[in-house]
C-alpha cells in the first residue's frame, strides 16, 4: 500500500469535483474548489473520519468494496479506478463482477433521478448502483455483501426476494432471468465470472436448472412490473431498460403513470423513505 500516492490521488480527485457532480446540493460558499471530505464519505458510505485518515497517510488498508464505492463516489474511469486499488495494495476487480465499474455517466443520471426508482445492473445480474428511490422499494443491495448482489442468486437462492411480486408472475419473472443470463454468457465466451454464477445457480437451484435447460434467450427488456410493496401497497410500474456504451451496464428506471394510484404511492415512499426488505 503506497500511502502517500494514495493520499495524493484521493485528495487531488475529490479537489476536481463539485457537488453538483454527485447530486448534492452546492451548500456554503467555498474557500477551495471541489467537494468536502465529509462529502466524499456521504456519497461512499464511509466515515468522515476513516476517509480522513486515507488523505492523511495514515488510515488502515480499505477492503475492495470500499475502494470500489470511492470509486463511484469520486466518479474514476475505469483505469483511475484500477490506479485507485493498486496505490491501496490490491489487484483491481475483474471487468465483470459484484463491484463491476459503474460508468461516470450512469451514476450522473442516477444522481438526478431523486423522485424515481432507478439502478444500475449488469448484464449477469449484478447491482451495481441505486439511488436512495430503488433502495426504498427493492431494498439496498449495496449493503448486501458483494457476492449476494446478483438478482438471480437472490431469486432462486432466498425466497423471501419473491414476497415483493405477485405469485402469477413469478414464472415469468424466472424465465426473464434465466433467458437474460443466456444471452450474457453467450456474449461473453470464455468468462469466468459468467461460468461461475451459471455454475453456482445450477448446483444450488433445481428450479434454475429446469428453465435453463428450455434454452430461452432474450435480453433485459423495458415492459410492465408489478410489485406488493410492505408500507406503500401494490405498484403497477412501468421498467424501462436503457443500455449504455453496449450491452454490459443497464439503467432500469421505474415510473407510475401520473395521476395514477402508483404514482401517489411512489410519492409517498419518496417522503417516507422506507426500504424494502432486502
Amino acid at each position: 500500500m503506497d500511502r502517500t500516492a494514495l493520499a495524493d490521488f484521493l485528495t487531488r480527485a475529490r479537489a476536481r469535483l463539485a457537488p453538483a457532480d454527485l447530486g448534492l446540493p452546492p451548500g456554503a460558499r467555498r474557500r477551495t474548489p471541489g467537494l468536502r471530505r465529509e462529502e466524499v464519505a456521504q456519497v461512499a458510505g464511509l466515515s468522515v473520519d476513516y476517509y480522513a485518515r486515507l488523505e492523511q497517510r495514515r488510515g488502515p488498508q480499505p477492503s475492495p468494496q470500499l475502494l470500489a464505492a470511492l470509486a463511484r463516489a469520486l466518479r474514476l474511469s475505469e483505469d483511475e479506478r484500477d490506479h485507485l486499488f493498486r496505490l491501496a495494495g490490491h489487484e483491481p476487480p475483474r471487468r465483470y463482477g459484484p463491484l463491476g465499474h459503474v460508468r461516470p455517466g450512469l451514476l450522473l443520471i442516477l444522481d438526478r433521478l431523486h423522485d424515481t426508482p432507478a439502478q444500475v445492473v449488469s448484464d449477469l445480474g449484478d447491482v451495481l448502483a441505486q439511488n436512495a428511490m430503488s433502495a426504498a422499494l427493492f431494498g439496498d443491495h449495496t449493503a448486501l455483501a458483494p457476492e449476494r448482489r446478483n438478482l438471480l442468486l437472490r431469486w432462486f437462492t432466498d425466497p423471501g426476494t419473491r414476497t415483493l411480486f405477485p405469485a402469477e408472475d413469478h414464472e415469468d419473472l424466472a424465465r426473464a432471468h434465466v433467458a437474460a443470463l443466456r444471452a450474457a454468457r453467450t456474449a461473453r465466451p470464455g468468462d469466468r465470472r459468467a461460468a461461475e454464477l451459471l455454475d453456482e445457480l445450477l448446483a444450488d437451484s433445481s428450479e434454475f436448472t429446469a428453465y435453463w435447460e428450455r434454452h430461452e434467450v432474450a435480453r433485459r427488456r423495458s415492459g410492465r412490473k408489478r410489485l406488493l410493496h410492505p408500507v406503500v401497497g401494490p405498484l403497477d410500474l412501468e421498467c424501462e431498460v436503457l443500455a449504455a456504451g453496449g450491452e454490459d451496464q443497464l439503467l432500469l428506471v421505474h415510473t407510475a403513470a401520473p395521476g395514477s394510484d402508483s404514482a401517489s404511492r411512489l410519492e409517498l415512499l419518496r417522503v417516507v423513505g422506507a426500504p424494502a426488505p432486502a
